[in-house]
């Protein structure tokens, strides 16, 4: 019992987690370095598009109660250049000059409504386009991360079978800093595919209501073209 105290205790201070870091196979410690930067990248982005999404909300819903509540269309492309994250705003920006192009030689006509169509689906493509940007990225994340920590487990449990056979000896000190390092590569999979996961779940959500306030105002707009601009 007393010799088998100190082998115990050494087995112990072998199994810490960064010595098992440290001792990993060469090829575990890729993979836990390649989800250790999908982890602090998707980080990353999750912390840019709050902000962003966050930002083109409140400016969005700064502009459309600037342009409800303003009747004089000069003031609201002043306020709309003032609102550069809003993408409705982009939208009118972009409808306002083609409008402007349409009207420089006298009244708009009917068929001239087209062009301010196509202006705004234009905006609103690039302002989609960079709603979604990156997040991509964190279902990518979410999908692949444990599979990549599970790849590291398949190879970490295959080593320790690989010195069961060769020191013929299927104890715990053989077996278990093998299947240690296989169960951290697991771990780290998740640490880097749940917050990805929940992250992109919550920008498309928010950008799915920013996108129907894009259509929404799409239809608004040309109404009011119609009403007071064509003939």
């Amino acid at each position: 019992m007393q010799d088998f105290l100190p082998i115990a205790v050494a087995a112990a201070d072998g199994l810490d987690t960064w010595s098992l870091l440290k001792n990993a196979s060469s090829v575990v410690q890729g993979v836990m370095i390649l989800l250790g930067l999908m982890s602090v990248f998707g980080w990353y982005i999750i912390g840019y598009k709050a902000f962003y999404v966050r930002r083109a909300k409140r400016e969005t819903d700064t502009f459309l109660d600037s342009f409800w509540r303003s009747r004089d269309i000069e003031a609201i492309y002043k306020h709309a250049q003032g609102l550069p994250h809003s993408p409705v705003s982009s939208m009118f920006l972009a409808g306002y000059t083609e409008l402007a192009k349409i009207t420089a030689d006298g009244q708009a006509q009917s068929g001239d409504l087209d062009n301010v169509l196509r202006a705004l689906r234009r905006a609103q493509g690039a302002e989609t386009t960079r709603l979604e940007s990156m997040i991509s990225f964190l279902a990518t994340t979410g999908s692949a991360a444990p599979f990549i920590g599970l790849f590291g487990t398949v190879w970490g449990i295959m080593n320790s079978f690989k010195e069961i056979g060769a020191m013929k000896s299927a104890s715990i000190a053989v077996v278990a800093p093998g299947i240690a390092e296989a169960l951290i590569a697991t771990a780290i999979g998740l640490v880097a595919a749940i917050p990805a996961v929940m992250a992109y779940n919550y920008f498309l959500r928010r950008i799915r209501v920013l996108v129907s306030e894009m259509e929404t105002f799409e239809q608004d707009y040309l109404n009011i073209i119609r009403r007071h601009f064509l003939n």
